[in-house]
């Protein structure tokens, strides 16, 4: 923990394992005996997964996929004999890599946790990623929001600024009561975690639902409301929008998290 703290150590958690985020459906097996460990399977788009010193390996100790029992938690050295990382070239250029566990051996005293245990501390950990990336995704999608409207304040076309326009007036306002709507949902997120409240889940997938959304409509407009200048890649947009992109996918997209919180309902 100190050296994480200090930045001298990089950690990071390896769950999915395939295209979309399904935290359930882990099938990574990890075969105990006696003191030892071995792991077998893949993880895909693991962040900072070629920098990482340490993976956090969630896997599957008993049960199948698509149960949340039998899930286990376990610390690998990212040096470990076995386990091989593939780079990943993401859109957003952020480090991301596909890993493979090949009869990776690792003690038991590397287990987090207690043993087919682990999916209730990964679902906590997972929302607190979600809320925090929830945060940065509202901070892209602001900004996005201030210099499109700046443009809009500035450019000036057919004798006038173009934000006089009454179409695109109205398409900035709508993306202001997202954003504001939005900032409401992650703050709740946030709030829940701090207060340690049983609606955090619910909170958090709300958050990341509603946030992804208007990051999606905000980007597309930005480019379109630039105008041809918002095509280019010497223009920012494009970064705004792949970086939407990637977050919209990450820990669950809006599909992944409209389907978590109207599962809480038994809907």
């Amino acid at each position: 923990m100190p050296k994480i703290a200090a930045g001298t150590t990089i950690v990071t958690l390896a769950v999915d394992e395939g295209f979309h985020h399904a935290p359930e459906q882990i099938a990574l097996a990890a075969t105990v005996d006696g003191d030892s460990v071995t792991l077998n399977g893949s993880k895909s788009f693991v962040l900072e997964g070629m920098a990482a010193d340490a993976i956090i390996v969630a896997a599957r100790t008993s049960g199948r996929p698509g149960e949340t029992s039998g899930i286990s938690l376990f610390l690998v050295p990212a040096d470990s004999n076995g386990l091989s990382r593939e780079v990943l070239t993401t859109v957003d250029h952020r480090g991301y890599a596909d890993m493979t566990f090949k009869d990776v051996s690792v003690g038991t005293d590397s287990l987090l946790g207690a043993l087919d245990e682990g999916f209730g501390i990964l679902d906590a950990v997972l929302d607190r990623a979600r809320a925090g990336l929830a945060a940065e995704m509202l901070g892209t999608g602001a900004e996005a929001f201030d210099r499109t409207l700046e443009y809009l304040k500035t450019r000036v076309q057919f004798g006038q600024v173009i934000g006089s326009f009454q179409s695109l007036g109205h398409r900035q306002a709508t993306h202001f009561m997202n954003m504001e709507l939005a900032r409401s949902c992650v703050e709740a997120a946030l709030d829940g975690i701090d207060e340690g409240s049983d609606e955090t889940p619910l909170l958090c997938s709300l958050a990341k639902c509603q946030v992804g959304d208007f990051i999606h409509d905000m980007s597309n407009d930005m480019i379109q409301m630039h105008g041809g200048i918002g095509m280019t890649d010497e223009f920012d947009a494009g970064f705004f929008l792949k970086r939407a992109r990637v977050t919209e996918a990450t820990f669950g997209n809006q599909s992944f998290h409209r389907k978590r919180y109207i599962g809480h309902f038994g809907i």
